[in-house]
């Protein structure tokens, strides 16, 4: 894997509208290094998901717990055959009435999903966000973005390149500049591997909304 020569060195940033954004972005995940770009809430960086080295950097970057999964994002509903085995019926339900959007789904993960994503657990999150660009990154990558807000652990979560770059800066490679994002909460966690369905993390798709699809506890 390449060496982080662009370690403390500033980061470039291209707007993520600008022809030639995507491929700059794809050819660093590929290579292992670390991205930055906007969703539909807020900047969140990210690595490609399938290469573990890539994963654990994003951890030491944020400075995040080891113990602590990353999110996957999707392309699309079909990469979940990719990155999840025993879906139940009710996952793909799910998808249809809620992706892209803000709600996270917690299956059993396939065994090509490394186990810095997952902390070593047994299954993964997936969502696909409603960020249209994005989900054309993940499509030029081929393959899910381990992604987390832009931040340190802990800290406020950026809603601009410039609150990325002033924290992040020195440590990823590129950020693509999507302008100022939304805001709002995180997604909704629902965990699809116990019975009856659990509701990990509260967000914008309410209890009320998902039990018209499936069981709550």
């Amino acid at each position: 894997m390449k060496s982080c020569s662009w370690i403390g060195a500033e980061a470039v940033r291209l707007a993520i509208h600008e022809p030639g954004a995507l491929g700059r972005a794809v050819e660093l995940l590929r290579r292992g290094e670390l991205v930055a770009f906007p969703t539909d809430t807020v900047y969140g960086v990210g690595a490609h998901a399938f290469l573990e080295q890539a994963v654990k950097r994003l951890f030491r970057v944020k400075k995040r717990p080891l113990d602590l999964p990353i999110p996957l994002l999707l392309s699309e509903e079909s990469t979940m055959e990719m990155v999840c085995t025993d879906i139940p019926p009710v996952a793909w339900r799910l998808a249809e009435c809620f992706w892209p959007g803000g709600l996270s789904l917690v299956l059993a993960r396939s065994q090509v999903v490394p186990d810095a994503v997952t902390a070593g657990g047994s299954t993964v999150a997936v969502r696909i966000p409603d960020y249209p660009l994005l989900r054309d990154l993940c499509r030029q990558l081929g393959a899910p973005l381990a992604a987390t807000s832009a931040n340190l652990h802990r800290q406020p979560p950026p809603v601009t390149a410039d609150e990325v770059e002033s924290v992040l800066g020195g440590y990823i490679p590129l950020i693509l500049d999507g302008g100022a994002c939304p805001g709002g909460v995180a997604s909704t966690v629902l965990d699809l591997t116990v019975w009856p369905h659990a509701i990990v993390r509260p967000g914008p798709v309410s209890a009320a909304q998902l039990a018209t699809v499936t069981t709550l506890s």
